[in-house]
């Protein structure tokens, strides 16, 4: 998948030029910051949920550069395909660009779920552009993508409950439908006094 991305898909100038402008943008999730002050600006109601979303990609690549030193793997080489941009680093699972790009849409879509369609779509674009610019295996992409969706669910304060909270809520569901147990009564205790047995000997007749 990489190798087609590299080489075989269309890298017409004009093409390039567009996915390249996707790296940049997605550079330090600066796309999502700028999303998320437009939204605090326009959408006064939700002035802090919106801040919050803006800060949620930062934050998330962040957490992701804690996660690339963990497992410190090095980015793809092509041979006579260099990448056609720079990182600050060469660490490259998960991707960082993955990562807050959907951990951001998945924030903003819970302050706004009229935003998730659109900001996805950016989302899954600026994904899609690491491996065409030969900076990530796909795999980085798809763990970045996944780690990102999680981070942007569990983020307190945009609106819509935790991906924790619901959670908790489909496990106490899940509890309240399963039937208490029965528990057998004890057959030597029907609760009734034993009777009292006959005297064997018989009474005398006088």
């Amino acid at each position: 998948m990489l190798r087609f991305l590299r080489t075989k898909a269309p890298h017409d100038p004009a093409a390039e030029s567009v996915v390249k402008g996707l790296g940049i943008i997605g550079e330090w999730a600066a796309v999502w910051v700028a999303i998320g002050l437009a939204g605090a600006a326009r959408d006064q109601e939700k002035r802090g949920r919106w801040l919050i979303g803006a800060a949620t990609g930062p934050a998330a690549v962040i957490v992701n550069y804690a996660v690339k030193l963990s497992f410190g793997r090095q980015r793809p080489l092509l041979e006579d395909h260099p990448p056609l941009a720079k990182a600050p680093s060469n660490l490259s699972f998960p991707s960082a660009h993955s990562t807050s790009s959907m951990a951001a849409a998945t924030a903003f879509g819970r302050v706004d779920p009229r935003t998730r369609v659109p900001l996805y779509l950016l989302a899954t674009s600026i994904c899609v552009s690491r491996p065409y610019l030969g900076m990530h295996y796909p795999s980085d992409v798809v763990a970045g993508a996944l780690f990102g969706v999680l981070i942007g669910g569990f983020v307190p304060g945009v609106g819509e409950r935790t991906l924790e909270e619901r959670m908790a809520d489909f496990v106490a569901d899940l509890s309240d439908d399963v039937p208490a147990p029965i528990v057998p009564a004890d057959k030597g205790d029907s609760g009734a006094e034993p009777a009292e047995e006959a005297d064997p000997t018989p009474e005398a007749t006088g």
